[in-house]
């Protein structure tokens, strides 16, 4: 008995050292991404709000971009604080007044980032694509107003699924006044496990904007290919910059449609994290994945700007010529 109780002991101690080993690189990773995110973000900022204050406007794309990048700081420092209290004080975390706060601010400004994103790729394919179809054409000669009225309804739409997640807790919180009361019944277990799953399918206000945005990319797909047949048909290069302007459209809602299904993905594990055996594991690789997404599709919006690639390069300890003077991002418009 002796032996099978220090054989446990030692077996406790090895998990408690694989758990802070786990914990330590849990927190060099999202130190590092949060660090980089900034940078990304920051940069892009700074760059749109000085051509803002030079010229005194800001074309829409600059400006979804602009405001894409200061929500994403925000969600940054959201998930930096949620890490540190994963690792340090994960019973904190776990509390309820300290989580829903978390959940509230990260809900809205998840959302608003989310639709930013769908609303820069609807204005992609409006100024780029063309189509005979009267609707698709009514909506290209109203691509400003279209997009406009997109963002409005992007702040109405994060309003209201940061509503509905207030309205969950509250559900959550009678709930967890019958649990304190220790009148349990079956009943109240079957109506817990029905507030995790409502949780759970809170993931589906995701779905309209990788809706959005995978019709775009689809329509810029078919744009592409009959552009190219046409120009194949009359003789000429398929090289022009209508063929071009295509393609770097093509590849940046394909990436964000790559980045947000890695994202997706990572949210559902972040929000299932109640019927999983480790939750506290479940939580920190979910976020290691969001935080990378975050990052990874910042340096894609600057990379595919013209603008801001060639600012990027100029401050970069590398030769000039690297980047000639008027040549286009990988993907902008």
């Amino acid at each position: 008995t002796t032996y099978i109780r220090r054989k446990s002991k030692d077996r406790g101690y090895l998990l408690a050292e694989m758990m802070g080993a786990v914990e330590g690189v849990f927190l060099v990773l999202i130190i590092t991404q949060f660090i980089l995110g900034n940078l990304g973000n920051g940069f892009i900022g700074l760059v749109n709000g000085r051509s803002l204050f030079r010229s005194k406007k800001i074309s829409l794309s600059d400006f979804i971009i602009t405001s894409l990048a200061l929500s994403r700081i925000v969600l940054l420092w959201i998930f930096l604080t949620d890490g540190v209290l994963i690792t340090l004080s994960y019973k904190t975390h776990d509390s309820g007044t300290v989580m829903q706060i978390i959940d509230i601010f990260w809900t809205f400004t998840n959302h608003l980032s989310t639709w930013l994103i769908t609303c820069l790729g609807v204005l992609y394919c409006l100024k780029i694509t063309s189509f005979s179809h009267p609707a698709f054409l009514w909506l290209k000669w109203r691509v400003s107003r279209v997009v406009v009225w997109m963002l409005l309804g992007t702040l109405l739409l994060s309003c209201c699924s940061t509503m509905s997640l207030i309205n969950e807790f509250k559900i959550n919180s009678v709930l967890r006044g019958i649990d304190s009361t220790g009148n349990v019944t079956e009943h109240f277990r079957e109506k817990k496990s029905e507030y995790h799953l409502i949780h759970i399918l809170g993931n589906l206000w995701h779905v309209p904007p990788l809706t959005v945005s995978l019709t775009a990319y689809v329509l810029l797909i078919l744009s592409l290919r009959r552009h190219t047949w046409q120009m194949q048909q009359n003789g000429t290069s398929s090289r022009d910059p209508s063929t071009e302007a295509h393609e770097r459209a093509t590849r940046i809602i394909l990436s964000f449609l790559l980045l947000f299904l890695l994202y997706f993905i990572s949210f559902i594990i972040l929000s299932s994290t109640h019927f999983l055996p480790d939750a506290k594991v479940a939580q920190m690789v979910g976020e290691i994945f969001t935080m990378f997404y975050l990052v990874g599709h910042s340096f894609v919006l600057i990379l595919g700007n013209n603008k801001l690639k060639q600012t990027f390069m100029a401050i970069l300890p590398c030769k000039s010529g690297h980047l000639k003077p008027g040549s286009k991002g990988l993907f902008s418009p």
